[in-house]
């Protein structure tokens, strides 16, 4: 696969600020439901996310980067995910991220602001596509973890706190699925209902309204849970 026509944004010229001169960043996580076979042959589908690593660290991040001003905030998203990790995909919320986080950059402080502070923005990004090449191939490699481990190895708590949120999410979504499917069957959403934002993503228009209730401490929860979809029909 030739990606020479895609090419990692450098440079700070097009960058974002708010009024209280905080840079603004805009990201991801990646995620995919992946089928899994215990000891006793039955199948589950538990959600698995997608982290990336920066050179000499062990610790891993979700895709993000710097809010240009020629791009939405949703652009801006799938085009990180693309440049860092590779991946295309459905952006899910219509557009409304899992939620905003300040944060202090501690490696690019004189990047960000005098103070090194920053506003990130985070959505849900259902993969849709693995590119075998990609822009920061070079620099980066990606890992498809459970939640358990990407808590583990998350470097930056405000990151964590955007996975508590996603978590949250994606239980509700869950719950929501699973009683449309008693109530009514489930069908193939058509393409018209996405709005293609970039040819990297589309948004998914909501199938009902969610309610995010508050979460625990990440490292609370984190090692036990899961999306299991049993296989027995009783």
């Amino acid at each position: 696969m030739v990606m020479a026509s895609v090419v990692a944004r450098t440079g700070r010229h097009r960058q974002r600020y708010d009024n209280n001169n905080l840079r603004l960043v805009s990201g991801s996580i990646p995620y995919r439901v992946a089928k899994h076979d215990d000891h006793h042959g039955d199948s589950e589908h538990k959600i698995e996310v997608l982290m990336i690593s920066s050179p000499n660290r062990d610790d891993l991040v979700f895709p993000k980067g710097g809010w240009d001003d020629d791009e939405t905030c949703e652009e801006a998203a799938c085009r990180e995910a693309l440049e860092e990790a590779g991946v295309k995909g459905i952006l899910k919320g219509n557009g409304n991220p899992l939620g905003v986080w300040e944060f202090r950059s501690k490696s690019s402080q004189k990047i960000c602001s005098l103070k090194g502070g920053c506003k990130g923005y985070m959505f849900a990004l259902e993969v849709t596509e693995e590119l075998e090449v990609w822009p920061e191939q070079g620099n980066r490699d990606r890992k498809w973890l459970c939640i358990k481990e990407a808590f583990r190895l998350c470097r930056y708590e405000w990151m964590c706190r955007a996975l508590e949120k996603f978590l949250a999410v994606m239980t509700e979504d869950r719950k929501h699925e699973m009683w449309e499917e008693v109530v009514v069957a489930p069908h193939p959403v058509p393409v018209s209902e996405c709005q293609i934002l970039l040819t990297n993503c589309c948004v998914k228009r909501p199938s009902g309204s969610q309610q995010h209730s508050n979460t625990s401490s990440c490292w609370d929860y984190a090692p036990s849970w899961h999306i299991a979809v049993s296989t027995d029909s009783s």
